[in-house]
């Protein structure tokens, strides 16, 4: 059972989620939270699997609690889903930088909300393709010398390789595709990458890719 806590000021909102998620069965919606305050005493309390966190909330914003969520090494299992109205937010960016597992913007298809609760619960991909390569964009609009990663000599030539795939926003199931292994296989490496690098997920690989040097801009098909 995958442990929910919805984070986002606006009742109806929560109300929808709540609805949604409750009526699978393998999720359940332990807490809700109107405020980022609320929202870490209810993390604190409850441990859940998985937040899905607006950005703008008042008393402490999203951003400010994802970075106390992920920067709490009590909470190291907890998932953030940032959710915002606009999938390009400014404040995306950082937030993926400050931990979060990936974000949904907030009209997105309920089948779409489904798949990423769970992928998060599972460490898996996230963000879809697309989303990853905007984000990606981003990265590479305010990339900066590259500078060695720690431990990524600690990699093999291959975990670099799908490393770099990762970076320019490609699936599991593409990875297995352009280097014709398994998906298990391609998930194995990526597993394995994130782990000698300390990455809590996906997302923070990509940046790792990219502050590395292994992905640069200009590389974007």
């Amino acid at each position: 059972m995958t442990r929910v806590v919805l984070a986002d000021d606006q009742v109806l909102v929560r109300a929808g989620f709540r609805a949604l998620l409750d009526a699978q069965p393998d999720i359940e919606v332990v807490g809700e939270a109107a405020d980022g305050e609320e929202a870490l005493r209810q993390v604190a309390r409850l441990m859940p699997d998985v937040v899905l966190m607006d950005i703008r909330m008042p008393t402490l914003d999203g951003l400010a609690a994802t970075r106390r969520i992920t920067g709490d090494p009590a909470l190291a299992d907890v998932k953030v889903v940032i959710l915002t109205t606009f999938e390009l937010d400014e404040y995306v960016f950082e937030a993926i930088r400050s931990g979060a597992t990936g974000f949904l913007v907030k009209d997105t298809e309920p089948d779409e909300l489904l798949r990423a609760v769970r992928a998060a619960m599972a460490g898996d991909a996230l963000l879809s393709p697309g989303v990853t390569r905007r984000l990606i964009a981003e990265f590479a609009a305010r990339s900066k010398e590259p500078t060695a990663a720690e431990g990524l000599e600690q990699l093999t030539e291959r975990e670099r390789e799908v490393m770099a795939l990762v970076g320019i926003g490609l699936s599991n199931d593409e990875i297995a595709r352009r280097l014709v292994v398994s998906p298990l296989t391609a998930k194995t490496h990526v597993s394995r990458a994130m782990v000698k690098l300390g990455a809590r997920d996906r997302a923070q690989l990509v940046v790792l890719a990219y502050e590395s040097g292994l992905v640069r801009p200009g590389w974007l098909g």
